[in-house]
């Protein structure tokens, strides 16, 4: 019975053991799961931001205006209308072409042919607005002696601007160099080349009115010229073919370096002014390449219809001319253009623009942090670019390169937290 008993007392303070485990078990987990405001507040907070912080610089800043231009010849031509058929040809019509876009053309050369007559070009600044034969005074006159001379064909003892004996000569000596014989015109009463009186002379007293004979005159006529002010030229585009009619828009030429045209508003314009550095990126070719400002000037106003009426804004065109000839291949292409607009003189105190605050007081600083303490330093900003400016600590102030100023803050991210 004793024995019994001390069993069951055992039995008893096992499970009392038991229970007393579980109660404490479950204390612990409550406290686990069971959380203070205090607590909950403190878990949600978000957590303390990182201070973005730049290195100060001594650094040289430009100021840039970016845009895009074209690249252009200096000299376009535009070729509307071919040589006159002669009067034994039934009609104009292209019967041989002998130009190709992208053909470097030399001085003299045939571009193409009209009913047997050429279209050629030479080297001059005044378009050809008339026909010229030996006798003829003026400055085209001149023109053309010039081209011949430059040709090869010199016009001997002929006053500059007037067409005489030599010119006459020089011009007929140039056409059978291309192929071709000069063009006459027969006028009534006239006199051969050889018997057209120099300037200032008189006339022969054993010539009489009645004894002239029509005379065949050697002939330059502006129907087959095209004059370009200077060499290399190219053709451009040749929008015709042999057996159409010799009628608009036959060729283009482009002659001369190339230059850049690019298109600015009137607040940019303010920026820009002539002799300013330009970079010039080709996308095509991945390049940069050199060059200046030439000019800014004022273009024509674009007019868009919108219901009716027009409005335009007005733009500035700005010329660049690059420092060495840009490769051919580049011509027409679309450039992007970067105009240098301010610089310093040598190397700055920099930091970064977002660096650079106004408070309220109307204070102009930025914060320097070493460690975990902030100094504020007032400063007066200068030239600006590339994302950084220029600053000049105030008198008194002290803030050196290698120094870390205060860019911003950033919030780190917690996991879980979106």
């Amino acid at each position: 019975m004793r024995s019994r008993g001390l069993a069951q007392r055992r039995k008893a303070l096992g499970f009392l053991v038991l229970a007393c485990l579980v109660c404490t078990g479950a204390g612990a987990g409550a406290t686990l799961l069971i959380k203070s405001p205090a607590q909950v507040a403190a878990d949600t907070a978000p957590p303390p931001p990182d201070i973005l912080t730049a290195e100060v610089e001594n650094r040289v800043i430009s100021q840039a205006l970016i845009t895009r231009g074209k690249v252009t010849a200096s000299q376009r031509t535009d070729i509307s209308s071919g040589p006159r058929a002669g009067e034994d040809a039934g009609r104009s019509v292209v019967t041989k072409v002998t130009s190709a876009p992208g053909r470097k053309l030399t001085a003299g050369q045939v571009l193409l042919e009209v009913s047997g007559r050429p279209l050629f070009v030479l080297k001059g600044a005044v378009p050809a607005y008339r026909d010229l034969v030996p006798g003829k005074r003026g400055e085209d006159v001149a023109q053309l002696q010039t081209a011949l001379h430059g040709s090869g064909h010199p016009t001997g003892n002929d006053l500059s601007g007037f067409f005489g004996p030599g010119t006459a000569r020089a011009l007929t000596s140039f056409y059978r160099s291309i192929g071709y014989e000069v063009p006459v015109t027969e006028a009534p009463g006239s006199v051969s080349p050889a018997e057209v009186p120099q300037p200032g002379a008189s006339a022969s007293p054993e010539a009489k009115p009645e004894e002239a004979q029509p005379r065949a005159l050697p002939t330059f006529p502006m129907s087959e010229v095209i004059f370009v002010r200077s060499f290399p030229a190219y053709v451009e585009e040749v929008r015709t073919e042999v057996g159409d009619e010799a009628g608009e828009n036959l060729l283009s030429l482009s002659s001369g370096e190339l230059t850049v045209e690019g298109s600015v508003t009137p607040q940019e314009k303010g920026m820009i002014r002539a002799g300013q550095k330009v970079r010039i990126y080709s996308d095509t070719a991945g390049r940069e390449y050199s060059g200046k400002v030439k000019s800014v000037a004022l273009e024509r106003a674009t007019a868009e219809e919108d219901g009716g009426e027009e409005s335009g804004e007005q733009r500035y065109t700005v010329e660049v001319t690059p420092s060495r000839p840009l490769p051919r291949k580049l011509n027409s292409e679309n450039v992007q253009l970067t105009v240098v607009a301010a610089s310093s003189r040598g190397e700055v105190l920099a930091v970064p623009s977002s660096a650079v605050s106004t408070a309220a007081d109307g204070l102009t600083s930025v914060t320097e942090r070493t460690g975990r303490k902030e100094r504020r330093i007032p400063v007066t900003v200068g030239v600006s670019g590339d994302g950084y400016v220029e600053i000049i600590p105030r008198k008194g102030a002290r803030l050196e390169a290698g120094a870390r100023v205060v860019v911003g803050v950033q919030t780190r991210a917690t996991a879980g937290r979106p």
